[in-house]
């Protein structure tokens, strides 16, 4: 089955937007709670979320291992996190991931969201094994 072109889902979390944006923006935790990525680490001598600042994903799968690098498109504390992952050879744009946080009853509606914008040959390839 060929990866879907987008989706999202949300959840309620009990604590403010601000927290978690805190908690989401830190992208050396994503492994905690991602079932692909299990690393990540800021280039170019950053350490916080700004847009255009760069920082590398490693993913697996199975058996199946790679990595992205990603470029932050929106960092707006308690309200949106985005980055979008770049194929390295080709440079150009893959996968925009959104998190956004919306106040709830409880604290936090937290909504991530993907658009797959291209898929490099390989990987199309691999798609349908």
């Amino acid at each position: 089955m060929p990866t879907a072109r987008r989706g999202h889902g949300s959840i309620d979390i009990a604590a403010p937007p601000e927290l978690v944006y805190d908690l989401i923006a830190d992208v050396t935790r994503m492994g905690e709670w991602s079932p692909e990525c299990y690393r990540c680490e800021w280039l170019d001598g950053q350490a916080a979320a700004a847009p255009g600042v760069r920082f590398r994903g490693y993913n697996r799968l199975g058996r199946l291992r790679w990595r992205r690098t990603a470029v932050v498109d929106t960092a707006d504390r308690g309200r949106e996190f985005g980055f979008t992952t770049v194929n390295g050879g080709a440079g150009r744009e893959e996968t925009r991931w959104r998190y956004s946080m919306e106040p709830s009853s409880s604290g936090t509606l937290l909504t991530e969201s993907f658009e797959f914008l291209w898929c490099s040959i390989p990987n199309r390839l691999a798609e349908a094994l």
